[in-house]
């Protein structure tokens, strides 16, 4: 079973069992433990997953970390429980702090059930950040936080490589709040930045608040538009076309196909994917009734993946070897797994028009 899987088995649990799980033994045994092993983690092995972990240098007599994950026989990630009601705060990283110190672990996940909150020492090296990098809500996993957290999988684990995305995490989500507060409460400082240079003459109190509805209202728009215009780049630049070398049938009127948001949203990853390796205005869309085809130099001779999107279970084809080879996917990000077969067949196409 794939981590998306796992994940959304749990997320529903939470959504639906939420009421039952306030004590921490009911978080660790319907929420916690599962989640680990979907990172590939024995929890059945007490040298792998260690229960109720003890540091003796720690100083504070019978106090524990609920459990110690090791790899390669260290202390990597340290995790501590709270009831589901929990509010998680800096009160709770208390133990986590201490048994930080004194162990190899680099990364120290708090969590209530719901919340899974990722720390580490990006701001002094050996000294637990109180602000976390990573809040995963699990009970409404997005996409983009999966792809951080399936790096926390066993097989996967690399501490340099988690770090980097850590400190990027941490500093990116802090300055997205702090553009969200000021967009919903602009400060008067902010006012008085954006208009002083609109405003002749003094900025004076009645100025400021006739100016901040006006600094709200225009930092709105100003996302809406840029949404809206991304959505009509994209569009334009999919367009379909009709396929005279495909065998679809005459009689499928032009309206049955359907080119949808996930099929457009792909067709941006795999230009994505492949645009160090073949130019992105030579990668075309061109939809069908059975699949959407991602095609070079609008050339159905020419495919680079197919789509199929139109069933209960997605998957994508592949053309890098002798036949058209179909993988299943769970979402739209496990695309990227599937990077290098996509590079490989894009240097086909661009080896064969190379002049001689």
């Amino acid at each position: 079973m794939s981590l998306e899987d796992t994940i959304r088995i749990i997320s529903d649990r939470v959504n639906k069992h939420a009421d039952a799980m306030m004590t921490e033994e009911a978080v660790k045994t319907s929420v916690v433990l599962p989640f680990l092993h979907s990172l590939g983690y024995d929890v059945f092995n007490p040298h792998e997953v260690i229960p109720e972990f003890t540091a003796d240098a720690v100083g504070k007599k019978g106090e524990k970390v609920d459990y110690a994950i090791k790899q390669d026989g260290e202390v990597r990630i340290l995790v501590e429980c709270k009831p589901i009601t929990s509010d998680l705060s800096k009160t709770h990283l208390a133990q986590l702090f201490r048994y930080f110190t004194v162990t190899p672990a680099k990364f120290a996940i708090l969590t209530n059930g719901r919340y899974f909150h990722f720390h580490t020492d990006i701001e002094e090296p050996n000294k637990l950040d109180i602000r976390p990098f990573l809040v995963f809500d699990i009970s409404d996993p997005q996409a983009n936080l999966l792809s951080e957290i399936r790096k926390f999988h066993k097989d996967n684990f690399d501490v340099v490589g988690i770090v980097e995305s850590a400190e990027r995490l941490k500093y990116t989500s802090a300055i997205k709040y702090q553009l969200t507060q000021l967009m919903d409460e602009p400060t008067d400082e902010f006012v008085r930045l954006i208009c002083g240079p609109i405003h002749d003459g003094h900025f004076t109190k009645a100025v400021r608040e006739r100016f901040t509805p006006l600094v709200r209202s225009a930092f709105r728009d100003l996302l809406r538009e840029s949404v809206q215009a991304r959505l009509s780049s994209a569009l334009a630049s999919t367009e379909t076309y009709p396929d005279e070398n495909v065998d679809t049938p005459a009689s499928v009127p032009e309206e049955e196909i359907v080119t949808t948001q996930d099929e457009l949203e792909a067709f941006m990853i795999v230009k994505a994917i492949v645009r160090d390796v073949i130019a992105v205005n030579r990668v075309f869309i061109r939809d069908q009734k059975s699949y959407c085809g991602i095609i070079v130099d609008d050339n159905n001779r020419k495919p680079l993946t197919r789509l199929h999107f139109n069933g209960k279970t997605k998957s994508i084809s592949f053309f890098d070897g002798e036949k058209e080879e179909r993988a299943k996917i769970e979402s739209l990000d496990q695309i990227y797994d599937h990077s290098e077969r996509l590079r490989a067949t894009a240097h086909r196409y661009v080896e064969n028009s190379a002049p001689n």
